[in-house]
């Protein structure tokens, strides 16, 4: 249709038409279901329909939606300057955001990198951990180590630390950097660990130390390779073999980061600190695109230990002022809140709620971590009957693979919570009925 046609813009039909959406086929696309306004914790649809959102749009949405703060913050930044470039130039949003990063993270993370998305903030970890050992005179360590079931990211460095086999990357294999993978973290409890939980992975590290930079991990839970769940003791033995061995250590916190776990950033849970650490998703509490790519005084002084160590990274978009106004509103809002209660409260329905669904054949696992609820089934899932049938039951769940999992926002209420879990467990009785 040309600019100058007066015909009504049918815009879901050209969204049908020729918009791709997430990991899904022009050819047979999957169903999508049209919105027009959010409000609290409750997505609207064009046909009025009201749907109870347990994704926080992709863990992001920690406050809900329409929060008077977050949208008063981007109205005041967007009337002295939406974004000027990041390069030679500084402003004040960045710079407050910087402080109240360093300030709620560990001590030893005191530099940052503001990013775009979580998954160049994972490229710029990555690259940092590279540049590093480059200036070390150490231009062997060019590999990564990490543990299979883990997803980083789409971009083609993170891709290479997905999980190469069981992941969403397989096509590119041949094409990406060739890392090592250590089998899945298998111990979810400390009070059952065992020194053989962290064996393979150690014989690894400890076989390839001289090649290797950094070891990356999705600290205690594995996001989108698989919503698992593992226990801190194996992340204080990681920690230990990567100063053993001399290797950095970055975690990957976009997913968990924020409260999500029940505590602001999971590596607490185990007590330890990472060298390089990247945060996103939360950040912004889901209203505009910003990630930051934290590290120490000896990584960020040692990349230009060489005389030459430019961190060679520098998107257009870093730094933006409008992400980071809103990211410090959404900060002081988190902090403000009751938000360790929030996900206690969250995590103790859900483990209550969706505990009835064990009794089902198809149902090969619950598992419930603050404010994440995940129902393995035995099966993957018919998206094209799945997701229709959840939003007749008037939720917003988006599964994947053979998991129904929620990460709904940290404002839901009891009862809210309660129609997710219910739909949850109509979908699975149902499955289990075919």
């Amino acid at each position: 249709m040309s600019p100058g046609n007066s015909s009504p813009f049918d815009w879901q039909r050209f969204d049908r038409d020729h918009l791709w959406h997430p990991y899904t086929s022009m050819l047979e696309p999957l169903p999508v279901f049209a919105v027009v306004a959010a409000s609290g914790v409750e997505l609207e649809l064009a046909d009025g329909r009201r749907l109870v959102d347990g994704m926080s749009s992709w863990w992001a949405a920690i406050h809900g939606y329409n929060v008077p703060e977050l949208n008063a913050a981007l109205s005041t930044q967007a009337q002295r300057m939406s974004h000027v470039m990041f390069g030679g130039l500084a402003h004040q949003p960045a710079a407050e955001l910087g402080r109240r990063l360093v300030a709620m993270t560990a001590e030893p993370l005191q530099y940052l990198f503001l990013a775009d998305s979580g998954s160049v903030a994972v490229e710029v970890a990555i690259k940092m951990a590279l540049q590093y050992w480059f200036a070390q005179g150490k231009q062997e360590k060019q590999r990564l180590l990490t543990v299979r079931g883990g997803y980083h990211g789409d971009t083609f460095g993170a891709m290479a630390v997905c999980d190469p086999v069981n992941g969403m990357h397989g096509l590119f294999h041949g094409v990406l950097p060739q890392h090592l993978f250590a089998p899945v973290p298998g111990c979810a409890d400390d009070a059952v660990w065992d020194e053989s939980h962290i064996a393979e992975f150690a014989q690894l590290l400890r076989a390839h130390r001289h090649e290797v930079a950094a070891v990356i991990l999705e600290p205690l839970v594995q996001g989108a390779g698989g919503m698992r769940f593992y226990c801190p003791d194996y992340l204080r033995r990681v920690r230990a073999l990567c100063d053993e061995c001399d290797v950095l250590l970055i975690l990957d916190e976009i997913a968990t980061g924020f409260g999500r776990t029940g505590t602001l950033f999971a590596y607490e849970q185990a007590g330890i600190v990472p060298d390089i650490l990247t945060l996103g998703k939360a950040l912004t509490g889901g209203t505009l695109t910003l990630a930051a790519t934290l590290t120490t005084e000896r990584v960020a002084r040692g990349i230009g230990a060489d005389g030459s160590g430019v961190l060679m990274h520098g998107p257009t978009f870093m730094g933006n002022p409008l992400a980071c106004a809103v990211a410090n509103a959404s900060i002081d809002l988190l902090l403000a809140s009751p938000w360790q209660q929030r996900v206690a409260a969250i995590e103790a329905q859900l483990r209550r709620e969706l505990a009835p669904c064990r009794e089902f054949s198809c149902v090969r696992e619950v598992r419930v971590k603050g404010a994440i609820g995940v129902i393995e089934l035995t099966e993957a899932v018919d998206m094209r009957w799945v997701q229709p049938r959840l939003v007749e039951l008037g939720v917003w769940i988006r599964p994947f693979g053979k998991l129904l999992y929620v990460m709904p926002p940290f404002v839901i209420e009891g009862v809210q919570l309660s129609r997710l879990t219910a739909a949850m467990g109509q979908v699975v009785a149902e499955i289990a009925a075919r």
